[in-house]
């Protein structure tokens, strides 16, 4: 039968202009294929073809001016699959410049029209995203099921990673607190540290929270399905492990949020319990006396003071001249400062160069300009970044390109080159934080189910949970300079916040950072105590298109140190009263 594809809803537009045409009669299209191209000056935007189909006829050409309820294409497609087409939200995703489109996959990947599944959408992994994904997607009425290799809802951040370190760097932080109250006339004791006892409280503080989310897939209707998931057709999974042995689920639509895990590095012997990722450190098996941690970023300095509080004697080796790639290196002092008081050591530019494992412990060996060449070790942590899981899906056989680095490439609506399936989280490249998979999740679920859904964050926060926390989002100093790109900054010191120095915390400060001539927000970093919350203010500012006045002119509650960011905008604009800054 015939179906004519008419242009939706363009907003407040009467007419747009047709600035591609993608197809020619003849042509066979699968469902979700592009037609033509719309653009105003405003933004443009995609025709899809409602369904599978051949292009029997076009009815406009490139440079016509078209409105809603205009005919575009008439296609011939089968009687028993024909189907209204989706009608499109108020707001139609800007795709990706054409370059960047994900490519079509051959027709074999393309799912018949009269086929069945046992289920609509598979989502693989249930860490931050793969749980967003697979509630959002069941709230809009689609058959999930999700598929999970550990025996808790919740990845690799719920179970191993986010959630344990969290509880346990708060344990840290009170610990280095009580120390800290002998000078302002309260003396605690020593802390006895019973192991078993932290161990119990953060395994339930991440029971809490995995119970909370099984609850929450039950009410919802998503089946949960435990064990190692990899594609075997282009809509099928080979599920291994689990209470139901090894089978398979076959899918209409499906979303990779597979993650990552630790990188390990040679010449460490990787089999003996000694030498520890981070999941093995959060399992808190025994506190060390001798720790080294290879790797200076932020996963390795987190779980450095967190070993550090409970009385570890703790090393830090870093091949690079600094601490902490990602940031800039202003915001990294008031940490070092802090750091280099309560650890052994910190090397900086140099290499581990080989680990030989001993009775007494592990006898490591350095190459660099200040370490020594042998040191003995209780327990190494390796913590030296993480690599996509990607490349261990079988995803070739699903249709979907994993690049040499694990990764896959995907389009604003977080669609892999196969258009029936999405990938979100860590899969899909750097930044890897799950706060970007849960969003990620949320809008490739919405575009499964057939809405108008992007990714179009602006920024990304990122945030260092260490003593004192440092967060950073947007444009940075060091990456403005390099780039030249000319900046005003405006910096608070937090030795002038009234409740930082309450807290006894006064080394920390709050900088943003503005374009000079239209005083607008680009970027942001704050160092101290609560930094990563503080930095949700900020990153938010940069969604609105706010300027230095929007931030100082924003009554702030006094005295907290969210002052600091109306501060360091009064600073930039030179109305601050807190601070000389002289004419």
């Amino acid at each position: 039968m015939k179906l004519e594809v008419r242009v939706p809803d363009v907003g407040e537009l009467d007419k747009v202009e047709v600035v591609e045409v993608l197809v020619a009669s003849g042509d066979r299209v699968a469902a979700e294929d592009s037609l033509i191209t719309l653009e105003s000056d405003k933004a443009s935007m995609d025709i899809p073809a409602p369904q599978a189909g051949t292009i029997a006829g076009l009815a406009v050409a490139v440079g016509d001016q078209v409105g809603e309820g205009d005919l575009i294409v008439t296609m011939e497609v089968e009687e028993e699959a024909s189907q209204s087409p989706p009608e499109p939200a108020d707001k139609p995703p800007t795709p990706e410049p054409e370059d960047k489109r994900p490519t079509s996959v051959s027709a074999e990947s393309e799912a018949t029209p009269d086929e069945t599944f046992d289920t609509e959408l598979l989502v693989l992994g249930s860490g931050p995203g793969g749980y967003a994904a697979a509630f959002r997607a069941a709230d809009l009425g689609l058959k999930v099921t999700l598929v999970e290799r550990y025996e808790t809802i919740g990845g690799v951040c719920l179970n191993v990673g986010c959630i344990p370190s969290k509880a346990l760097l708060h344990l840290a932080q009170v610990i280095d607190e009580a120390g800290e109250l002998d000078g302002r006339g309260v003396r605690f004791g020593a802390p006895e540290i019973d192991l078993d006892k932290v161990r119990f409280w953060k395994d339930g503080v991440v029971s809490r929270l995995t119970r909370g989310l099984a609850g929450m897939a039950e009410k919802r209707g998503v089946d949960v399905v435990h064990g190692t998931g990899r594609f075997s057709k282009p809509h099928s999974l080979l599920v291994e492990g689990g209470e139901a042995g090894s089978h398979e689920i076959s899918f209409d639509r499906a979303i990779i949020a597979v993650g990552s895990r630790p990188t390990s590095i040679p010449g460490l012997p990787q089999n003996d319990p000694r030498v520890m990722d981070s999941t093995g450190a959060l399992a808190l098996e025994e506190i060390p006396g001798r720790l080294l941690v290879v790797g200076g970023g932020i996963i390795g300095l987190e779980m450095a003071s967190v070993y550090a509080a409970l009385g570890s004697a703790v090393t830090v080796v870093e091949m690079l001249p600094r601490l902490m790639l990602g940031c800039d290196e202003d915001l990294l002092k008031p940490l070092v400062r802090r750091v280099r008081k309560r650890y052994e050591k910190i090397w900086l530019e140099t290499r581990v160069a080989g680990v030989q494992a001993v009775d007494e412990g592990l006898q490591a060996t350095f190459d660099g300009p200040k370490a020594p060449e042998t040191a003995l070790f209780d327990r190494i942590l390796v913590a030296v970044g993480r690599r996509s899981n990607g490349a261990d899906i079988d995803a070739a056989a699903a249709g979907v390109v994993v690049d040499e680095r694990g990764f896959v490439q995907v389009d604003e609506q977080q669609r892999t080159n196969a258009p029936h399936i999405f990938a979100i989280g860590d899969v899909t490249g750097d930044p890897m934080l799950a706060h970007r998979a849960t969003h990620q999740g949320k809008v490739a679920a919405e575009a499964a189910a057939g809405l108008w859904s992007a990714f179009e964050a602006q920024v990304i926060p990122s945030v260092a949970y260490t003593d004192p926390e440092i967060a950073w989002v947007g444009l940075g100093e060091e990456d403005a300079a390099r780039d030249g790109i000319e900046v005003g900054v405006g910096r608070f010191p937090w030795s002038a916040s009234g409740r930082s120095l309450a807290l006894g915390r006064s080394e920390g400060f709050t900088k943003l950072i503005f374009d000079p001539v239209t005083k607008r927000l680009l970027g942001a970093g704050i160092v101290g105590p609560g930094a990563g919350d503080l930095i949700s203010e900020v990153a938010l500012a940069i969604e609105m298109g706010a300027d230095a006045e929007d931030l100082s002119l924003t009554v702030h509650p006094h005295p907290t140190l969210s002052e600091t960011v109306a501060g360091a905008a009064e600073v930039f604009l030179g109305t601050v009263t807190d601070l000389y800054i002289g004419k």
